[in-house]
């Protein structure tokens, strides 16, 4: 729901193009070894995307509008340029809000096909969501959202740099969240832990 659907990338094609952000990112923005990567500069500076805090996302302009049931996480309005995120997410869980700057790009990158509004409900932005079991009441996560999650994961923490940290601090994964300012469910996921 957050993007019409498109063909599937390969995690090696996405992990490849989140690379190629990283790399075209000027040296006064990041040097490319300095962790937690900047990843709202980056937003900022390299795709002059305004990330906006917002209060009220009940006031975002989705299709059908949303139903009080319904959180959203993120929000990109590529016609305004902004991505916008959930202001209490972002209090709540700070390494949240980095996900979903970095998701919503995800998007952008990805699969942005026109000046669509992308959006995507709490559920969508969850690195660390199981997979429905047939027959449940909970439909499967979108094809796209996986991919801007897999982008997403690539550029909080770059695979080189994972190994360096990872070499360093050997399996402290509180470290290596405090490192990465992401969360220990993005981080297990990263290593191949699984989401414990």
């Amino acid at each position: 729901m957050c993007a019409a659907e498109v063909d599937a990338l390969s995690t090696e094609e996405i992990e490849r193009r989140a690379a190629a952000v990283l790399a075209d990112v000027p040296d006064y923005i990041w040097d490319g070894e300095t962790v937690p990567v900047p990843v709202e500069d980056i937003v900022d500076s390299c795709f002059g995307l305004l990330v906006r805090d917002v209060e009220d996302m009940s006031s975002a302009p989705v299709p059908g509008g949303l139903t009080t049931e319904e959180w959203i996480s993120g929000l990109l309005l590529p016609v305004h340029g902004e991505i916008w995120v959930n202001a209490e997410d972002g209090r709540r869980w700070p390494p949240r809000r980095r996900f979903t700057i970095c998701h919503e790009l995800g998007h952008w990158e990805l699969h942005l096909t026109g000046q669509q509004t992308l959006f995507c409900r709490a559920g969508h932005v969850e690195p660390d969501q199981p997979v429905p079991e047939p027959g449940s009441d909970r439909p499967p996560r979108p094809r796209v959202e996986e991919e801007a999650d897999i982008f997403a994961a690539a550029l909080l923490m770059p695979e080189p740099l994972i190994r360096r940290h990872r070499e360093e601090c050997g399996d402290d994964l509180t470290e290596m969240c405090r490192r990465f300012n992401c969360s220990e469910k993005a981080m297990r996921r990263r290593l191949g832990l699984g989401v414990g």
